[in-house]
């Protein structure tokens, strides 16, 4: 009979905490889906921030590059030189 008493209030305090609690079982599952999305997007932002930082050390070593990146994204032009923009 004690035996009984501490299996059956077990077995409620299981059932109480997944199902009718605040932090019950789906609102655990849904956490941890959240908190795997956010590991990733924060990979995916290092990833994009390691990428910009060669760019930016591209830039700032080579002169080519500089310039390329200057005609593109700016349309500078050298002196008595025509720049004709295509879009696409």
């Amino acid at each position: 009979m004690f035996r009984n008493k501490f299996v059956f209030t077990g077995f409620v305090f299981i059932i109480w905490m997944s199902f009718f609690d605040q932090n019950n079982l789906l609102v655990q599952i849904d956490r941890l889906q959240a908190l795997n999305e956010a590991k990733g997007k924060a990979d995916y932002y290092l990833e994009e921030t390691e990428v910009a930082k060669q760019q930016l050390k591209e830039l700032l070593t080579n002169e080519q590059t500089l310039e390329k990146f200057a005609r593109e994204k700016y349309y500078m032009k050298k002196p008595n030189e025509d720049v004709f923009v295509i879009v696409k």
